[in-house]
C-alpha cells in the first residue's frame, strides 16, 4: 500500500465484502452498497483500509489476492495511489465546515496520482519519454552550453495565485469559476495546467531549458475527447545574452531582433519535435490569443487528410518573467496535451482507454515505440434520456459532474438533445442523452436503468431542479 503501487488488484465477491464490513466499519457503506449489487469492489481506498486491520480474518481474506489478479477470467494491472500528503489536504477540505467552494467530487479523488505518464510501457509515457529524449539529444545538444531540467511529479494541488493571478488571468475569466475548475478551498486548486508551475520553475531556474508534465484537472463536457483528468507538458526557455548571440549566427541572423530570434528558436524546436513524432508533414503557424504569452501562436500539421492543432505557444510576458525575477531576459513557453498526441498517433478513439488496467489494452504497447491500437471490444451502447426544468443559475458542467460521479467512467458521452423554454414562465427545460457504454463488458438494462435513477435523484438534490 502506502504511497507506491497497491499491492493487490482487489477483486472482492459478495462474500468477502460483507467479512470485510463486518472487520472494519469504514467500508461498510461501499461493501452493503457492492454486495447488493454483486459486482466488484474496486475502491482501493476503503478496501485497503479494511485489509490493514490486525484481524485474523482479514489476515485470511487478504492472503486471497496476489499482485496481478483477473477479473472476470481478464489480467489487470495495480493502481497506483496519490501520496498521502495530496489526498490529505484534499480530504481534510472536504470534511471543512463553512469551505463551501470546495467540488472535488470522490471519483475525481480515486484518479489523484495514477500518473499515466509515468506508467511504463503506458502511451502516455511514451509521448513524454519521446518528447523529453527529442529535446536532450536532439534540440539541446545542437546549441552550446544549454541545458535541460525535467519535472514531472509536482504536486496537482496548485494555489490561485499560481494557476491564474502568475499568468495574468484576468480576473473575469471563465476558467476561474467553480463550473469550470476544482476548487479545494478558496485559494487552492487542482491545477488546470502545467502553466501553473511556470513562474516557480522560471525562477528556480535550474537550467534555460525546462518540461515539466503531469495531471491536470477541468470540469468537462463528456465526450469521448474529454476527461476531466488529462495529462499536459510545458515546455520553457529563458534566454541569456550569448544564447542570442550564438543564435543570430547559427540562424543566420545577424540584424534579428531578442523577440524574432525567440520565436524562430521556438518554431524551430516543435517543428524538430513534430518531424520526430509524426514523421515529415505539412506545418502551419496560425496567430493566437494567450494571457501569459505574446506574441502567442498555435501550431497546426497536416494530418490523417485535415488539419489539426499540436499545442499553443508563443513568447513569455516580461510581466510573468518580471515576476520569477527575470525582469531583462526573455523566453518562450510551449503547452501540448499528451493525450491529444497519443490518440491520434496509436489510434486510440476513446479517451477513456487511458485509465483501463485491461492486460488487453495495455499489453499492446510498449516503451518508446508507437504502435496503432488493435480494439478488443466494442460494447453495445444503452442509451438513456432525462430532462428537467432548470434553475436560473444552472451549468451545464455541473450536471456532467453529478452524471461522471454517479456513474463513472461507464458513460461515453452525454449530449443535449432538446432545449425548450416555457412561453409563461420563461424557466428552461433541458433534454440530455446519455450513452451508457462499458470498455470492457456488455451492461445489463437493469444495471443501467438503477444507474440512471441514482443519476435523477442526485441531480434533483444537488442541482435542485425540477
Amino acid at each position: 500500500g502506502g504511497s507506491a503501487a497497491v499491492g493487490w488488484q482487489l477483486s472482492f465477491g459478495s462474500e468477502d465484502i460483507i467479512m470485510l464490513s463486518r472487520i472494519y466499519q469504514r467500508a461498510a457503506p461501499v461493501a452493503l452498497r457492492c454486495a447488493n449489487q454483486r459486482r466488484s469492489l474496486t475502491s482501493t481506498t476503503s478496501a485497503v483500509a479494511a485489509i490493514r486491520t490486525s484481524s485474523s480474518s482479514c489476515v485470511r481474506v487478504a492472503r486471497r489476492f496476489r499482485k496481478v489478479e483477473t477479473s472476470r477470467g481478464r489480467r489487470m494491472y495495480s493502481i497506483q495511489q496519490a501520496s498521502p500528503k495530496d489526498l490529505e489536504v484534499v480530504r481534510s477540505a472536504r470534511s471543512r465546515p463553512g469551505n463551501e467552494i470546495f467540488n472535488v467530487p470522490v471519483s475525481i479523488e480515486e484518479k489523484m496520482g495514477r500518473n499515466l505518464h509515468l506508467q511504463k510501457n503506458h502511451p502516455l509515457n511514451t509521448i513524454k519519454t519521446l518528447i523529453e529524449t527529442y529535446f536532450q539529444n536532439d534540440f539541446v545538444a545542437s546549441q552550446p552550453g544549454l541545458k535541460l531540467k525535467s519535472y514531472d511529479s509536482l504536486s496537482p494541488i496548485v494555489t490561485t495565485k499560481m494557476n491564474f493571478d502568475d499568468l495574468l488571468t484576468p480576473q473575469d475569466h471563465v476558467s476561474r469559476r467553480p463550473t469550470d475548475t476544482y476548487y479545494v478551498d478558496d485559494s487552492t486548486v487542482l491545477r488546470c495546467h502545467t502553466s501553473a508551475h511556470q513562474v516557480d520553475l522560471l525562477r528556480a531556474a535550474e537550467a534555460p531549458v525546462m518540461l515539466c508534465s503531469g495531471d491536470v484537472y477541468r470540469r468537462d463536457e463528456i465526450d469521448t475527447s474529454h476527461f476531466p483528468v488529462f495529462h499536459q507538458m510545458e515546455g520553457l526557455r529563458i534566454f541569456s545574452d550569448q544564447d542570442f548571440e550564438n543564435l543570430r549566427v547559427s540562424l543566420k541572423m545577424p540584424d534579428a531582433t531578442e523577440e524574432q530570434l525567440v520565436i524562430q528558436d521556438l518554431k524551430n524546436a516543435l517543428e524538430g519535435m513534430v518531424d520526430r513524432l509524426f514523421g515529415q508533414v505539412e506545418k502551419r503557424w496560425v496567430d493566437a490569443y494567450f494571457p501569459f504569452t505574446n506574441p502567442s501562436l498555435e501550431f497546426e500539421i497536416y494530418y490523417n487528410g485535415k488539419w489539426m492543432e499540436v499545442l499553443g505557444c508563443g513568447m513569455i510576458q516580461q510581466a510573468i518573467l518580471t515576476t520569477a525575477g527575470h525582469s531583462t531576459r526573455k523566453g518562450w513557453a510551449f503547452g501540448l496535451g499528451l493525450e491529444r498526441l497519443a490518440m491520434v498517433l496509436f489510434d486510440i478513439s476513446d479517451i477513456r482507454l487511458f485509465w483501463s488496467r485491461d492486460a488487453r489494452f495495455l499489453d499492446q504497447f510498449e516503451s518508446g515505440k508507437i504502435v496503432k491500437f488493435k480494439p478488443f471490444s466494442r460494447m453495445p451502447a444503452c442509451y438513456k434520456d432525462i430532462s428537467f426544468w432548470v434553475p436560473a443559475k444552472f451549468h451545464e458542467n455541473d450536471f456532467f459532474e453529478v452524471v461522471r460521479s454517479v456513474a463513472g467512467d461507464v458513460v461515453e458521452d452525454v449530449k443535449l438533445v432538446d432545449k425548450f423554454t416555457h412561453p409563461k414562465r420563461k424557466q428552461d427545460s433541458y433534454c440530455f442523452r446519455i450513452n451508457y457504454r462499458h470498455m470492457e463488458r456488455t451492461l445489463r438494462n437493469e444495471e443501467v436503468d438503477a444507474i440512471q435513477e441514482r443519476v435523477k435523484s442526485t441531480v434533483v438534490s444537488d442541482l435542485k431542479v425540477e
